[in-house]
């Protein structure tokens, strides 16, 4: 399979004609060179309705943890930006819904078979956590996060760069001290 006709797949899929109906495309990043994976949980209504993912204030801060420029984070030659789900899954009564089970399992793979430089995978929120550390995270996010160096040099975890999260930075420090020189440092080699 190629990029193209992975993508085209993922357009066809029956699972996604509701998707299709409302004019969305598939919103993800992936090139043959890229370096630095960021696995997140799915576009937001924004995202989604622009075609460009993290374009928002938690895009703004997530590049400032990379320690990147978003050019730098647009470049597929760098980053490939594989959310769990690559649609946004609605409006749920305390935010966004959750992306759909099963999504990850089916396109990840033979997207990632195509980008066999992936140094650093960086895994934003519990979704991308579970799945991909499945056995190895802890309790909670905030452990599995605490955690972090269990998972290196090639496996980073973060809480999600959303402004909401203020309170959950403010009562964990280590985040900013102990995580995110570790994030910049894996990812500046990886992309230099």
């Amino acid at each position: 399979m190629s990029f193209t006709s992975i993508r085209q797949a993922i357009i066809e899929d029956a699972d996604n004609a509701a998707m299709r109906d409302l004019g969305y495309l598939p919103l993800y990043a992936a090139g043959p060179r890229a370096r630095v994976a960021i696995v997140g949980q799915a576009p937001g209504r924004k995202a989604q309705e622009s075609g460009l993912a993290w374009n928002d204030a938690s895009g703004a801060k997530l590049f400032d943890w990379l320690g990147v420029t978003e050019e730098q984070f647009r470049d597929p030659d760098l980053f490939a930006l594989l959310p769990m789900d690559f649609y946004f899954p609605g409006k749920g009564v305390a935010g966004d819904l959750p992306p759909r089970k099963g999504f990850a399992e089916r396109w990840h793979p033979p997207l990632l078979e195509l980008m066999p430089d992936i140094e650093v995978t960086v895994l934003i929120g519990g979704y991308a956590q579970s799945h991909y550390l499945a056995g190895r995270a802890r309790r909670n996010l905030t452990e599995t996060v605490h955690a972090f160096r269990d998972h290196l040099p090639d496996v980073i975890p973060l809480v999600h760069p959303s402004p909401l999260n203020f309170r959950w930075q403010s009562r964990n420090p280590w985040f900013l001290t102990d995580v995110i020189p570790v994030l910049r440092e894996r990812v500046g080699a990886a992309i230099a």
